[in-house]
């Protein structure tokens, strides 16, 4: 037996229970016709003219419905006369290559087959500008030459930094329009500044190009649309400042302030752009964003197949497991830290053989007395929040809480012969 079983053998993992937290779950019910009805609004479709080549910027977030929503937008835009085409917008995702872009788009369903047209890919940018404290302003060469560009995205608050705007339309035109080497220089002088290089940069794109209108969602605490608005190019900054304070009140949390061992199943790229979003979490990447509950260890399982091996947020955790760190595509993984300058999420966490392994470490190293009083909380990943299993010792206080319903009755966690969770 290997010292590390030596040391982790006797560590109990405590019965769970499923709950479910309720959220306030308004939501679209036919979001594709609510945003039919935005882009028949004056501002929108209205300012595209026949024969136009128009750039439609989707990036690359699990946002829901995105498919959807980005074909409504396609139909639109052929409808006008003109002729859209896809431009990948996220930075340096996908392995900072043209083809990784376009294969986590595929990922999406954001396919040329699905959507009916071109998906134009490159890393290639043009400078287009710079800020007075002399970062240049970059954007994507096939949107640089296009007549028109409309921007879809989610608004949410950010993973690493607090503003009037954090992630949204404007963050991506800054950064996912601006590929790589936007990114890169947007994150230059680090997230302190990120706050007000974000939006500097975006005013000067939407200044320069002919950037009509974004396409702005919000979603409720249950991964849902409950907001499709096309916010016209004047009036965008100022209307996604008021979608952020209501994404931020939609935005769905753990319903613990206190957590010896958070365990999550499943991080990636399409989940968040720290892997698991540090607002549900409360372990962030730098010091200038903050809430979440207060976690004293924190596993990570597993990748989603989406992410394609970025596993960036895996350094936020405490423990892993040898199945994900396999898993692992190290150029893509370090090229996000590399871009962003924050590489902390990019090492490696502490890596146990398997699941029952690196929840037991957890468990000794969570700092109580007691290691059968373990407060643990266990959640599929950062975006599915409704069901979510929790320790007995949680038991009492999850029944006084009005926003929570119990679902089973104490259970241990099942494992299988390899030590993996089933």
């Amino acid at each position: 037996m290997s010292v590390l079983r030596t040391l982790l053998q006797d560590i109990p993992i405590p019965q769970m229970v499923r709950i479910r937290q309720k959220f306030d779950g308004t939501r679209l019910e036919r979001p594709t016709e609510d945003l039919e009805r935005e882009l028949a609004k004056p501002g929108a479709i209205d300012r595209i003219k026949p024969g136009q080549q128009v750039a439609v910027a989707v990036g690359s977030r699990g946002v829901a419905n995105i498919a959807a929503f980005t074909r409504t937008t396609i139909d639109a835009i052929k409808r006008a006369g003109a002729h859209p085409f896809i431009v990948p917008c996220m930075g340096s995702h996908g392995g900072a290559t043209a083809e990784g872009q376009k294969e986590v788009l595929h990922h999406l369903g954001v396919t040329e087959e699905a959507m009916g047209v071109l998906i134009r890919s490159t890393m290639e940018v043009v400078q287009i500008g710079q800020l007075p404290n002399g970062l240049p302003v970059y954007v994507d060469k096939y949107a640089y030459e296009a007549d028109a560009i409309v921007v879809i995205n989610r608004v949410k608050p950010h993973t690493a930094f607090r503003g009037k705007i954090e992630s949204g339309i404007m963050k991506m035109i800054s950064i996912g329009l601006g590929k790589q080497k936007g990114a890169e220089a947007c994150h230059q002088l680090g997230f302190k500044y990120m706050a007000e290089n974000v939006p500097a940069m975006a005013r000067i794109m939407l200044e320069k190009l002919p950037i009509l209108f974004g396409v702005a969602l919000v979603e409720n605490a249950y991964d849902e649309t409950c907001i499709v608005e096309v916010l016209p190019a004047a009036q965008m900054e100022e209307r996604e400042r008021v979608l952020l304070e209501i994404a931020k009140s939609r935005l769905p949390k753990i319903l613990f302030d206190q957590i010896d061992v958070l365990v999550i199943d499943y991080i990636g790229k399409n989940i968040s752009g720290d892997g698991m979003d540090p607002n549900i979490t409360g372990r962030y990447p730098t010091p200038y964003a903050h809430g979440g509950p207060d976690v004293s260890k924190m596993v990570v399982l597993d990748t989603t197949p989406e992410t394609k091996g970025n596993a960036n947020g895996v350094g936020t955790a405490d423990f892993t497991t040898q199945r994900l760190v396999d898993k692992m595509d190290l150029a893509a993984t370090y090229a996000n830290g590399l871009t962003s300058t924050v590489c902390a999420p990019t090492k490696i966490a502490t890596t146990l053989e398997n699941d029952l392994y690196a929840i037991k470490a957890a468990v000794k190293t969570c700092n109580i007395l007691d290691y059968t009083q373990c407060r643990l909380v266990r959640i599929r990943d950062t975006l599915h929040l409704g069901e979510i299993e929790i320790s007995v010792n949680l038991l009492e206080e999850a029944k006084r809480h009005p926003d929570i319903e119990i679902l089973s009755e104490p259970y241990n966690l099942p494992f299988n012969s390899e030590g993996n969770l089933v």
